[in-house]
């Protein structure tokens, strides 16, 4: 087993705007005449993608829930994501974000983004940092109708993966995924794949029952180790030393 590629989630990961898209759901459910969420529910959101939180809170607060409706509701709140990010000076990047993909990039690995989100969302966070060329594959909550911790979203980067390279052959225990929830990891181990879990967003023990790798920062995490793992999974026992 080699590594051939690293799929990363977006927020909690890339970006720390957890609380951003907490506030945000909030003031739509609001404008809506419902009942903000409650900690009981801010805490089952995180991991989960926009569309599938929306239809939880919405059915729990007996609203007949449509595609539509969804639809009308992701929109409005990824114009009021734009309007909150241009109110910072700078984007809450996470440390340790430009050194892991250099890291990726200089041992010929491909990369992926798979996230909840929807595109617009993503979109306007990578081209604004300068990251958007680093991630020439991005499924975004857009391209699919569940949520983690179902696979589906890491299970479709593959193959879109493989649609970009036609040479690349890759199979989902040739990916590392990196994410912050139990969800997202889950939804990586249900496709086949190994995990890091970064402790941005859930303390390091609860991660580390889950994951394959924990670590406190993504500065912690330290690539090279990890592929020597891959490799030492490829051997077979009649090869030799490994």
């Amino acid at each position: 087993m080699t590594l051939k590629a690293v799929l990363f989630d977006f927020n909690g990961v890339i970006i720390n705007d957890e609380s951003i898209h907490l506030q945000l759901i909030d003031e739509i459910l609001i404008q809506e005449n419902l009942q903000p969420q409650r900690s009981d529910e801010r805490q089952a959101s995180l991991g989960r993608s926009d569309r599938a939180c929306f239809h939880d809170l919405l059915t729990r607060r007996g609203r007949v829930v449509t595609q539509e409706y969804l639809t009308r509701l992701l929109i409005k709140k990824a114009e009021l994501y734009a309007l909150e990010l241009e109110k910072l000076e700078k984007l809450p990047l996470y440390s340790g974000l430009d050194d892991l993909i250099f890291q990726v990039r200089s041992r010929n690995l491909n990369i992926a983004l798979v996230s909840g989100a929807i595109r617009k969302e993503i979109e306007l966070v990578l081209e604004r940092a300068k990251l958007t060329e680093y991630f020439p594959v991005i499924i975004a909550g857009d391209d699919i109708i569940t949520s983690k911790p179902e696979p589906d979203g890491y299970l479709l980067a593959v193959e879109r993966l493989n649609q970009a390279y036609a040479d690349l052959d890759l199979q989902p225990n040739e990916c590392l995924a990196i994410e912050d929830t139990p969800a997202g990891i889950q939804a990586a181990k249900r496709a086949g794949m190994q995990v890091v879990g970064v402790a941005n967003t859930y303390p390091f023990h609860m991660l580390q029952r889950l994951a394959n790798w924990t670590v406190d920062y993504l500065t912690d995490l330290e690539l090279e180790r990890v592929q020597e793992v891959y490799l030492k999974n490829q051997c077979q026992p009649t090869a030799g030393e490994c």
